[in-house]
């Protein structure tokens, strides 16, 4: 109502009481009440009848007011806003009945100069009708028409508290590593695989060598696969069920093929080599693998699981760009004959991580084709099983070349890009390889490399010898005491990264297959059945191997040896490094140590 809040002298005024004649048939005390209450409630009837207008009202008294005299006690007085008015009238003595017989005309007096008009201790009406009416579609009616000392900090665009959040496209992703360690990280959602590995290296302070991996991990299905670096990190996140996760590991072998090509694709699996009678050239091989235009395509038996038995099944099978079919009909690859398995584009590879028993599998060497749409589902998973760990890998390759083809290539050529781009004060980026390591001589003025391996050998003792007659005179914090005459050489191996303390041989298997079945991969662990011994477990051609490393003692001195006795070294690190630079009785040198990295 609009009488709401005004002050009863306000309303006592005879031009008052004289406008509501002229706008309302109403009487006054119909309309007012003490206190106002029946102003405000809003149930009253006819309450649209009962408003008035207040706009005519302070225009009328404005007029009326201008002659009266500044020196009488109780004036009206006028201060306009804009297009309102605040109006404070005198008190009248008259009853309301006196205002309906007679009209009150104020006589006319000099107007009194601006400044005398305005009174600190004189009341005031705040609100005006027309500043209401702009003002209500900025503000509710109940906030006062106050102006804002500090603009600023209402408003959403330069205040940094009440603007409104910016959406952010950033992902969380949680990645765990081998310890069960996990990070929280926040990605946009462009970033590669390659990327986030290179954050995860960054944070943990990790050698770069290039062989790190995200691994697509699903715990219910007991499958994983390694992410190309080329694909993004949430659109694979987004595709994934609630038990899976991602596993930040190694992997040697995720470019391997394009070194040893021929390794990986052997001439009978290899339909063009067959056709050509003969062999072929590594590069033309990649080249028919990479070429959208060529026709590739790998062939063999492989074995199926029946959808929804236990049962397996040996069929010949053809992977081609287009899908992976197998014949009806024996070897037969025609057309008539061939019957679509799986896709290539909507379809990864994966290996199965769980035993042969719970798939009832012929072999040891299953691997499965998960459609990208399925998430917890095994009943659409495709369940193959190679006769070998080569035929498996050949498959598997296969499948990783046809899908994405030219990108691969591209994602092992950046290493090679980033390091040609480095300047001469960066950093380089470190790798251990057999190319890295050669024996040195700085036994005379200048140092020379000593490329007789024999030569190498004997420095080698030599120095390790000598060592250890240094070391004799050291305990564990370096000082000199006679009570610990060998505790570093016993000990030290312990905070190498390729050594893995008192594991089981199951699990280095899985460790030297999970980072990559290359030539090279090692590790070294304490023996199960000598308590005083090692063993160096090593990977060539595919094949796991296991090393005995045992202690000799002579002249109260004890060694480790690989061969018997016959090369001796005072502590595993040289030991590790010999190897490194020799092959000995190894089948290949050292290379890639398998490492678990702590997040």
């Amino acid at each position: 109502m609009a009488l709401a809040g005004c002050p009863d002298y306000f309303l006592h005024h005879s031009n008052y009481q004289e406008s509501m004649d002229r706008s309302s048939s109403r009487r006054p005390d119909e309309l007012i009440v003490p206190g106002f209450q029946r102003s405000a409630n809003q149930n009253l009837p006819h309450h649209h009848e009962d408003d008035v207008d207040l706009e005519q009202l302070v225009n009328d008294m404005n007029s009326s007011t201008e002659s009266v005299c500044p020196a009488q006690a109780d004036t009206a007085r006028l201060l306009n806003r804009g297009g309102g008015g605040v109006v404070a009238a005198p008190r009248q003595q008259q009853g309301h009945g006196q205002a309906h017989h007679r009209r009150h005309t104020p006589p006319l007096l000099p107007s009194c100069p601006p400044r005398e008009r305005l009174l600190p201790s004189q009341p005031m009406h705040i609100h005006a009708v027309r500043c209401l009416q702009e003002e209500h579609l900025l503000r509710p009616a109940s906030l006062p028409a106050i102006p804002n000392p500090f603009p600023e900090l209402c408003s959403p665009a330069g205040s940094p508290v009440l603007c409104p959040l910016q959406t952010s496209n950033n992902h969380i992703v949680k990645v765990w590593s081998e310890d069960g360690a996990g990070k929280v990280v926040e990605i946009p959602a462009d970033m590669t695989a390659r990327d986030l590995c290179q954050l995860l290296v960054y944070k943990s302070h990790c050698v770069d060598d290039n062989a790190w991996t995200l691994v697509e991990h699903h715990h219910i299905l007991g499958l994983e696969r390694c992410l190309e670096d080329h694909e993004l990190v949430v659109q694979v996140q987004a595709s994934m069920s609630s038990d899976s996760k991602f596993l930040f590991r190694k992997n040697y072998a995720k470019y391997e093929f394009f070194r040893n090509p021929l390794n990986f694709f052997p001439e009978q699996m290899v339909a063009w080599c067959q056709e050509s009678d003969g062999s072929i050239p590594q590069s033309q091989l990649l080249q028919n693998f990479l070429n959208s235009s060529s026709c590739p395509e790998i062939q063999g038996h492989l074995y199926v699981k029946e959808p929804g038995r236990r049962s397996w099944k040996k069929l010949y099978m053809f992977l081609r760009r287009s899908g992976l079919y197998f014949s009806t009909k024996g070897t037969s690859k025609e057309p008539r004959h061939l019957q679509l398995l799986s896709d290539l584009e909507d379809s990864n590879v994966f290996t199965v991580i769980t035993g042969r028993k719970l798939h009832n599998a012929p072999t040891d060497f299953h691997f499965c084709i998960k459609p990208s749409k399925v998430t917890s589902d095994g009943k659409e998973l495709k369940m193959l099983c190679a006769e070998d760990e080569q035929s498996r890998t050949c498959w598997m390759t296969a499948f990783r070349l046809l899908k994405y083809g030219i990108l691969l290539y591209q994602s092992y050529n950046v290493p090679q890009q980033r390091k040609s781009n480095l300047s001469p004060f960066s950093a380089p980026v470190r790798s251990v390889s057999e190319n890295s390591l050669v024996a040195m001589d700085f036994s005379g003025r200048t140092g020379r490399v000593i490329e007789n391996p024999l030569e190498a050998q004997s420095a080698a003792l030599e120095e390790g010898q000598s060592w250890r007659k240094r070391s004799q005179r050291m305990n564990v914090l370096g000082s000199p005491s006679p009570l610990h005459p060998s505790s570093l050489s016993t000990v030290i191996h312990r905070t190498q990264i390729w050594f893995h303390g008192r594991i089981m041989r199951e699990e280095a298997h899985k460790m030297i297959i999970q980072q990559g079945q290359v030539d090279g991969l090692f590790l070294l662990r304490d023996s199960q059945s000598n308590p005083k011994a090692f063993v160096l477990t090593l990977c060539h051609h595919q094949k796991i191997k296991h090393f005995q490393i045992l202690p000799c003692e002579e002249d109260g001195q004890v060694f480790f040896s690989l061969d018997d006795g016959a090369t001796k070294f005072t502590d595993l690190i040289h030991l590790v490094e010999f190897y490194q630079l020799n092959r000995g009785v190894l089948p290949c040198k050292l290379k890639h140590p398998c490492t678990a990295v702590a997040l």
